[in-house]
């Protein structure tokens, strides 16, 4: 993967690119929701995991995809994000199959009911975008 750390963009205008790329309209959705509420936080959200974590070099955006659908479904508690990200695995090149997988796989470190959440989570989003 390419380091998208240009010189010439702010953390805040990489991030949007690559929340774009990654997460289509699904990601400025939630940026614009925190608008009115939180716009500190909303710019946070665009700069951090995404202007700095995500336009790190080393891996790309299905294996980050990977690793981010893993974390919040072992959380269990995270479905809105969950969602977010399922859609966005699916946009960076996972296929449902693999998703389902990554998701069941955590029902050996999460327990089952992290995983139940992350397979209707990722039910409801097959169900939405077929």
């Amino acid at each position: 993967m390419k380091n998208d750390r240009s010189e010439t963009e702010t953390r805040f205008e990489r991030g949007s690119r690559i929340l774009s790329e990654i997460d289509g309209t699904a990601g400025e959705q939630v940026v614009q929701s925190l608008a009115d509420i939180a716009p500190d936080f909303a710019r946070y959200l665009v700069e951090f995991p995404f202007g700095d974590i995500y336009a790190r070099p080393g891996l790309n955006s299905r294996d980050r995809e990977i690793a981010t659908i893993a974390a919040l479904t072992a959380l269990g508690n995270a479905s809105p994000q969950l969602k977010v990200h399922i859609k966005a695995g699916l946009n960076v090149g996972l296929t449902q199959d693999e998703i389902v997988e990554v998701i069941m796989q955590m029902a050996v470190y999460a327990g089952f009911p992290a995983a139940l959440n992350g397979l209707f989570a990722a039910r409801d989003i097959f169900t939405e975008t077929s």
